[in-house]
């Protein structure tokens, strides 16, 4: 359908960076508040009700300055906001408006902004709004990180069109495809049904279709719960991606200082064994603690709407694949923090047995002692 226009819509780039181990975001709201004069609020979500879908800690919405952007050699004002994670996110939205545009341009739209500030962008202006967040909240960031992790997301929003339509029809009416795949070359048939499968529609003038970095999204109401659950998506994505490269790292570092600790003489094993498996076991506590944060992030009671979508995104997102690989690396630090800890035990155990031998011998030298004198 040539003629289908989208009336008014928006194009949202997402980016999200790990900026420390957690957040107090009490207190960032109180340092936000001062540093920049904006207010800020916790999110909630507007159309699921609270039994069925509901935020565990409600994150803090931030609200940034616009920017004007230089997207297909036009400059355009696009609106942002971050929104903080207490586990220790910040999600960085900036939405691009659209209105008045055919199909055609809508999508050449789409991949304009993506060429601006899609993946190959890893400098302005995410660099540039990233430090107007860390700077003046710093004091409410607990072990600040540099870690070069992050995820991004590109949702393509349309809110109306200039005639009714049905969701569900829609890919029989527009080509979706290059806008979810951010292809030019044509998909072959099994690489286009693959891309629209996971799609979801729950009144007749809807419809989402995620992909693994991109989603598009038609809803008349309000998009800011369907963007805002694919955010939360993508902020487990990237807390399970860290501590999944944190253990990938820390693991030969484990077995290396086992190896240490072995080599030890007899008397200072037991210390070496303690100190080792006290690290072991903190490790172990504040990974446990900071992913049960990020999974527990949003509460799912009721097979609902937007809970559907939801899970399918984590799915797509591959978050219950990285949940277990890290639960298994967990699992290896904890059976080490546990023979460490058997192994320091019987040590001590072995020196004391040693230690009340040597007493019986030099006892009954100095009775052998007494009784020749």
């Amino acid at each position: 359908m040539d003629d289908l226009h989208v009336r008014s819509g928006a194009i949202i780039a997402l980016r999200l960076f790990d900026l420390a181990y957690s957040i107090d975001l009490k207190k960032a709201e109180e340092l936000w508040s001062q540093s920049s004069g904006h207010a800020t609020s916790r999110s909630r979500l507007n159309s699921a009700p609270p039994k069925a879908l509901n935020f565990d800690v409600p994150p803090v919405l931030l609200t940034m300055n616009p920017v004007t952007l230089e997207i297909a050699s036009v400059g355009l004002n696009a609106s942002v906001t971050a929104r903080l994670y207490d586990f220790g996110v910040v999600a960085i939205s900036v939405r691009v408006p659209a209105k008045d545009l055919s199909w055609k341009d809508y999508t050449a739209l789409c991949e304009a902004t993506d060429r601006c500030l899609g993946p190959a962008n890893q400098g302005t202006p995410w660099q540039q709004l990233l430090e107007q967040i860390r700077r003046p909240l710093a004091p409410a960031m607990t072990r600040p990180n540099v870690s070069m992790l992050e995820e991004d997301h590109l949702m393509a929003i349309v809110k109306e069109w200039n005639e009714p339509v049905v969701g569900a029809d829609l890919p029989e009416l527009i080509d979706l495809v290059p806008i979810l795949a951010g292809e030019d070359r044509q998909l072959s048939e099994k690489a286009r049904k693959d891309l629209l499968k996971q799609r979801f529609s729950y009144y007749q003038d809807d419809l989402v279709v995620v992909t693994w970095d991109r989603s598009f999204i038609y809803e008349p109401r309000s998009d800011s719960d369907l963007s805002d659950i694919l955010e939360v998506a993508n902020a487990q994505l990237l807390e399970f991606r860290y501590y999944d490269e944190l253990l990938d790292d820390e693991l030969p570092r484990m077995y290396d200082l086992v190896k240490k600790a072995r080599r030890a003489t007899n008397l200072l094993a037991p210390r070496r064994f303690a100190d080792l498996a006290r690290k072991l076991y903190t490790l172990v506590a504040e990974v446990t603690e900071l992913t049960e944060k990020a999974d527990n992030v949003l509460q799912v009671t009721e097979d609902v709407y937007l809970a559907r979508i939801y899970l399918a995104a984590l799915e797509i997102f591959r978050v219950p694949t990285l949940s277990a690989a890290v639960d298994r690396k967990l699992s290896i630090v904890r059976d080490t923090y546990a023979a460490l800890y058997a192994e320091a035990s019987g040590s001590r155990g072995e020196l004391l047995e040693v230690a009340i031998v040597v007493l019986i011998v030099i006892e009954i030298a100095i009775a052998l002692i007494n009784h020749s004198a």
